[in-house]
């Protein structure tokens, strides 16, 4: 029960990890603003970062599903993976944690606001913003890549856990993201300097944590992998 308490605590801070980091943080406050303001007025401003969110945080949740659901599905590739997971999890935590700390990148390409996209979300109107906030999800960068597909998804198979640690993560990612909508919709002018504030946030915590897994995953690939304790 402790152990799985640690899983859901953990699952809640990679999103919300996710969702302040600078690539994803941008792109929320963009589709949120090009959203809510054309759509006329405040409140329809915080309905599009709600519609956003609940859109976003569909897409990370239902891709999580999927991964795992389907790994979880083939009992003989189940049970393997969470009887060796925990051999990989070590190397994999070093791996992530480097990311973090800027050590390690790559280019994991990513989603603009095509012509043809942006059409169709101005069509849609409001309701626009709940298709903005899957496809931008499933945009990923080299940071949330890391922490989904290299954190959240391991996490999940190791646990078992095919809707409640990727749901988890979903809230963390939509937090932020609200906050934001709100700022937007009734306190445009101390958007900048929440912005800055989050920022400075976003580097601590990103290090911090890129610290705690390249710790944990040197420990674990002593205990697990070279059998040192």
């Amino acid at each position: 029960m402790q152990e799985y308490a640690l899983a859901l605590a953990t699952a809640l801070w990679l999103g919300l990890l996710t969702s302040i980091s600078p690539c994803p943080l941008a792109t929320n406050i963009a589709a949120i603003s090009y959203i809510g303001h054309r759509a006329g007025n405040n409140r329809h401003v915080f309905l599009s970062g709600l519609l956003y969110t609940f859109g976003r945080t569909l897409g990370y949740v239902a891709l999580a599903m999927v991964i795992v659901a389907a790994t979880l599905s083939v009992p003989q590739l189940a049970r393997s993976l969470q009887a060796w997971m925990h051999l990989a999890l070590g190397p994999l935590l070093i791996l992530v944690g480097m990311v973090l700390l800027g050590l390690l990148s790559f280019d994991f390409g990513g989603l603009g606001l095509s012509e043809s996209l942006r059409r169709r979300v101005e069509g849609m109107g409001v309701c626009g913003a709940l298709v903005l906030g899957v496809a931008f999800a499933l945009a990923f960068c080299p940071t949330s890549a890391a922490l989904y597909f290299g954190s959240l998804i391991p996490l999940s198979v190791q646990s078992g856990s095919s809707l409640v640690l990727p749901l988890v993560y979903g809230v963390g990612t939509a937090v932020p993201v609200l906050v934001f909508a709100f700022i937007l919709a009734f306190s445009a002018r101390s958007l900048g300097a929440a912005f800055n504030v989050l920022g400075q946030v976003e580097r601590w915590a990103r290090h911090l944590t890129g610290v705690i897994f390249i710790g944990v995953g040197l420990w674990f690939s002593a205990k697990y992998v070279f059998g040192w304790f």
